[in-house]
């Protein structure tokens, strides 16, 4: 899966799905008969499908709450028969979800080529369409209603904290400015506006959309993307069985925080610079498989330049 909206090659959009970090999860999670695994975001099927052809006895327990996803995971189930179940939900739900005694539990967070791809989900500002942005267009407000009707201190939010965005008064003041014109309800005209807010990226800076940023923001804000993974990673790790394994892949910096402090205080180590609690105070219950997170190989982001913003962070569950 992946986060950016418009960073990337026109070719790697033409291949369809591809599932990233694929061979290092292999390794990590070493299938084999009578293994049972948790894809918590099953998007194209990609590592599922690896998985289950490991072996013809392992099973695997796929999560997505994207409707679209519904059709895919029906043909595999059709394919594979009982080795594989899918239950249509967010992964932040996983506490509620009756099943456990994984040997490894994934999450690829963020969004897949399918919804990447799909003009009418508004994802992408590369399409002119409809600013929806929603995971489950079923469910909760589409993000130009967002940008139409949100308080000041939520577009804030949206802009600088999840988008990250530096010139987020010049947006923010430029979204409320435009409400009712029309320009919020298309992806183009709200692109336009926030390059017309922001200004060219400088020159000898990383040279992506002005527009980037905030779209990320915003397609957090509204699926609250980050209160889902703070919720699955724990209740994930809890159906873990002992010596499991837990896999998270993010795609930008605020994903990668929380699953780095999580990885930490699993592994009874200080969660950030500010924790100060000595050893007494901590609990450990894995092990970092990996201090630091892995990302893809060249070989990989030649082939998928999507992946190249890829971070795999790792732990093993101990008794």
């Amino acid at each position: 899966m992946y986060s950016s909206t418009d960073e990337v090659d026109t070719t790697a959009t033409q291949s369809g799905h591809v599932p990233v970090l694929l061979s290092e999860t292999l390794e990590l999670f070493a299938p084999s008969a009578g293994m049972k695994f948790l894809d918590g975001t099953f998007g194209g099927g990609g590592h599922t499908r690896a998985i289950l052809d490991c072996d013809d006895n392992v099973k695997v327990v796929a999560l997505d709450r994207d409707p679209s996803a519904i059709e895919r995971a029906e043909e595999l189930e059709a394919e594979v028969g009982s080795r594989f179940c899918h239950y249509h939900i967010n992964f932040g739900e996983i506490e509620d979800l009756d099943e456990s005694d994984f040997d490894g539990a994934l999450f690829d967070f963020g969004l897949s080529s399918f919804q990447l791809d799909s003009e009418e989900r508004g994802f992408s500002f590369r399409y002119d369409a409809p600013v929806d942005m929603r995971m489950n267009p079923k469910e909760g407000i589409s993000a130009a209603e967002f940008l139409e009707t949100a308080d000041e201190e939520a577009l804030v939010r949206a802009v600088r904290n999840y988008g990250e965005e530096k010139r987020w008064r010049r947006v923010v003041k430029a979204i409320i400015s435009s409400r009712g014109s029309g320009r919020l309800q298309r992806t183009h005209s709200l692109a336009d506006l926030i390059v017309e807010a922001v200004g060219p990226t400088p020159q000898g800076r990383k040279a992506i959309h002005p527009a980037t940023r905030t779209f990320q923001g915003i397609r957090v804000e509204v699926n609250d993307e980050l209160s889902a993974i703070e919720r699955g990673l724990p209740a994930a790790f809890d159906r873990l069985l002992p010596k499991g394994v837990i896999i998270a892949i993010s795609f930008h910096s605020l994903e990668d925080r929380i699953v780095k402090r999580f990885c930490r205080k699993m592994a009874g180590r200080p969660e950030h610079a500010h924790d100060s609690r000595t050893q007494d105070e901590r609990v450990v219950r894995a092990e970092m498989i990996s201090t630091r997170p892995v990302g893809p190989k060249d070989s990989e982001i030649s082939t998928n330049p999507r992946s190249r913003s890829a971070r795999m962070r790792a732990l093993r569950k101990i008794s």
